[in-house]
């Protein structure tokens, strides 16, 4: 089977990297990259971290808590729409019922 990798250019925190990705994942690591770098560029302006080690550890840190409360807050919506389509299923039954009398 071919390897179909692609070798893009990203640029974190002033820094280049080469990293080989599938070409359907081409936009989606870019995008990636851009948010990492953007996130370690406001860790740098706003705190007295030194060194990109320290900073690319809080920015996985920042990244890492905001996926989590993500995936919890989509767990409550999906809860809750479970709820939802249970009531209105239920509502439809009454009134099923009750258009048949």
């Amino acid at each position: 089977m071919k390897d179909n990798n692609l070798s893009i250019k990203i640029r974190i925190l002033d820094k280049d990297y080469q990293v080989n990705c599938k070409p359907d994942e081409q936009d989606a690591l870019k995008a990636s990259a851009t948010l990492l770098s953007n996130k370690m560029e406001e860790i740098r302006s706003v705190s007295n971290i030194i060194g990109i080690e320290r900073i690319a550890v809080m920015a996985a840190l920042n990244l890492t808590h905001d996926l989590l409360q993500s995936e919890d807050s989509a767990k409550r919506d999906a809860a809750a729409s479970k709820l939802l389509e249970a009531a209105d299923n239920k509502l439809d039954s009454v009134l099923f019922e009750l258009d048949s009398r």
